[in-house]
Formats: structure tokens, C-alpha cells, sequence
């Protein structure tokens, strides 16, 4: 995605309810502009490319994969082999923290180069459609949280809304009841999600390079499951898979889960804020740590990435600095909390929203809401 126009201004949402946003007096923040932000970014050079930063972080990526593949290949027909399936879906997700910049186009001024590593740890690594991603992930970024234009919102059986309720069928009105408790467990499925959407848009000719995605896709299952039905038993090669899978899908779902979860949602056909607003008020910061930084590959810094998606991982925590600073300038509120109270927060929004469903009383709250 690339680097955002300067929007108009609209006013600041102050007060943030828990379901959609209730407009604040035109004061606080009223003379915030995403167009000075800018400025202040521009001027320390934090939207300028570092090809040798990412460089290094593909090297070490690489090197944690060759890692994993080293034991695997050490260690045999043995139960240990477990360790390593967990270690490669950890190292599944930091491969696609480089399928997520290389789309943002914060990696190379070379497209090609770009869009190379995009394919490579999209679908050849990861079995996911990287055209496809690229196209849903900017369309969140252009409305985050808006319950009709984000489309991370509307592929999701979790409801963030009560009026979302009504599109639930069978077991997803199950599990919306109880979604504060397993929206977290099904997360261990999130990367077998993204595998059967690749499959399904490229076979449904939705990506621009169907034959490309596909014969990657198709490369990495042969890999992939020759190598586990060689090396290991039939029985420890089918549970190698599953904990590789369910270990990525909930790292990767972890990572995902509290970026903008009990934020400021939106709705209608037409988006209510600018472009500060909508990125600031919709996302939540996690406290950062070296350990916490590496863990969530910069997007930790959601705030950040959401107003400058191009900018390259390194800069920021000092883009970090700076927003935080123009954002208590101008009295915008901007939301960071710890690692174990973003994880809070979530679980406490999910069972806010769907407590009227508990109840049984989904219709007479629509209804008083609609008053």
C-alpha cells in the first residue's frame, strides 16, 4: 500500500464506546492534520527505504528456517520432532512479517524485488495467496474497523457489533455466545484459513497471477508432505503437521488479535472520519520491548504502521515518538497498553458485545439502541 493522501479534516472522536463511535465536541484535536504529522515523519527520513535492514532480516529468517530443516533432518523418526514443528510455525509467522512489508512496500524501491519476496513467503513458505492478501489488506487499511468497508471484520465468525448477530447460523451463534473465550482457541486455525482462501481464489481466477500462485502453493505441498512421509512415520508425520499448523495459526492470530479489537468501530456506507482519526482511534499500541518488537515484527506499533504503511520496521519506534508526542499535542487519544492487558482488553470487548445474546435479549437491545 502506498503511502496515504492527506486527507481532509473532519473533527476528533473523543469519547470511544465499546459498539460504534459517538461524535465529541469539534475542541479536542479539532486542529490535528495528518498533513503535519507528515512533515515532522518526512523531515527525520523515517518513510525512506533500507534495503539493507531488510536484507538482514531475510537473511535471519532464512537462517531460523535453515535451523528448523537441520534438526528435522537430525532428529529423524523421533517424537522431538514436535519441537521443531513448533519452531517452524513460529518461524511460518516471521516469514509472513516480510510478505506483509513487501505488500506495504516499505522493503525495496524494485517492485519486481518486492513482489518477488511477496510470492516467496506468501505462498511458496506459507501456502497463502499473496495477491490475494495484498488486495484485502489494504481495503482494511483504508477502513479499519468499519463493519461494512473492512473486510478483516466481515470474514470473521466473532461478531464486533450485535447487529452482526442475525448472519450467524448453527454452530457460529454457539460459539458467538462464548466468543470471548473461543474466539482465542479457534485462532489455532487461522493458518489453515488463509490455505483454504489461497485455494479458493486462485481456483476461482480472483488473483492477478493464478498460475504462478498456484504452482507455488502446489511446490510447497509437495515439499512439505513428502518430507514429513519420508522422514517420519505415517502417525507422528500427521501430527507434525497438525502442531505446525495450529502453532503458526496461534501465533498468528495472537499477533493479529489485539491490533484494533475494542477500538473504535465504525459504520454506514460512508467513512466519518479522516485519515488520523481513522488510524489512530481504531488501533491499539502494545508496549514495546526488543523481545516484544521481534515477536510482533513492528506491528506492535499498529498506530504507527496503520498512518505510515510503507515505513520500514526499524523506524517505528521513533515514528512512535513523534505521534505520540503531536497526538498530546492536539489532545487525539492514543491507546498503548502492556502485552497481558491488550489480551484483556480483547476478551472483555468480545464479551461486552455479545452478552445480549447470552441473555436472550439480541432483539430488545437492537431495538433500544435504534430508539
Amino acid at each position: 500500500m502506498s503511502s496515504p493522501h492527506v486527507p481532509s479534516q473532519n473533527g476528533v472522536v473523543e469519547s470511544l464506546d465499546a459498539h460504534r463511535a459517538t461524535p465529541a465536541p469539534q475542541t479536542a484535536g479539532a486542529s490535528a492534520t495528518f498533513s503535519e504529522l507528515l512533515k515532522r515523519v518526512k523531515a527525520e527520513g523515517l518513510l525512506d527505504f533500507d534495503p539493507r535492514y531488510y536484507t538482514g532480516r531475510l537473511a535471519l529468517n532464512t537462517l531460523l528456517l535453515a535451523a528448523g530443516f537441520t534438526a528435522f533432518f537430525l532428529l529423524g523418526d523421533s517424537w522431538w520432532q514436535l519441537v521443531v514443528a513448533a519452531w517452524l510455525g513460529l518461524c511460518g509467522t516471521q516469514s509472513a512479517y516480510m510478505f506483509h512489508d513487501a505488500g506495504h512496500k516499505a522493503m525495496f524501491r524494485d517492485k519486481r524485488v518486492a513482489t518477488a519476496v511477496g510470492y516467496i513467503h506468501a505462498n511458496l513458505i506459507n501456502g497463502s495467496s499473496y495477491g490475494w492478501w495484498v488486495n484485502h489488506h489494504n481495503r482494511h487499511h483504508s477502513n479499519p474497523n468499519h463493519l461494512d468497508m473492512d473486510p478483516d471484520i466481515g470474514r470473521r465468525t466473532a461478531i464486533f457489533d450485535l447487529k452482526q448477530y442475525a448472519s450467524r447460523r448453527g454452530v457460529k451463534r454457539f460459539i458467538v455466545r462464548y466468543q470471548s473465550v473461543l474466539f482465542f482457541v479457534l485462532l489455532v486455525f487461522e493458518s489453515l484459513k488463509m490455505n483454504k482462501t489461497a485455494i479458493k481464489v486462485i481456483s476461482q481466477g480472483q488473483t492477478k497471477r493464478p498460475v504462478l500462485e498456484a504452482s507455488l502453493i502446489v511446490l510447497r505441498a509437495a515439499i512439505y508432505l513428502t518430507l514429513a512421509f519420508t522422514v517420519l512415520s505415517p502417525l507422528l508425520a500427521v501430527v507434525f503437521i497438525v502442531v505446525q499448523q495450529f502453532v503458526q495459526g496461534l501465533y498468528f492470530g495472537m499477533i493479529f488479535a489485539p491490533n484494533h479489537k475494542g477500538m473504535e468501530i465504525r459504520d454506514g456506507e460512508e467513512e466519518t472520519l479522516d485519515w488520523l482519526e481513522r488510524q489512530v482511534l481504531t488501533s491499539r499500541n502494545i508496549r514495546p520491548s526488543r523481545i516484544i518488537d521481534f515477536m510482533y515484527g513492528g506491528l506492535n506499533y499498529q498506530v504507527e504502521h496503520h498512518l505510515f504503511p510503507s515505513m520500514a520496521q526499524k523506524n517505528l519506534p521513533r515514528a512512535r515518538e513523534l505521534t505520540r508526542e503531536y497526538c498530546a499535542e492536539r489532545g487525539v487519544p492514543y491507546h498503548e497498553v502492556g502485552f497481558w492487558a491488550s489480551y484483556r482488553e480483547v476478551a472483555g470487548f468480545l464479551h461486552e458485545v455479545s452478552a445480549p445474546v447470552r441473555r436472550g435479549e439480541v432483539e430488545q437491545t437492537l431495538e433500544r439502541r435504534a430508539a
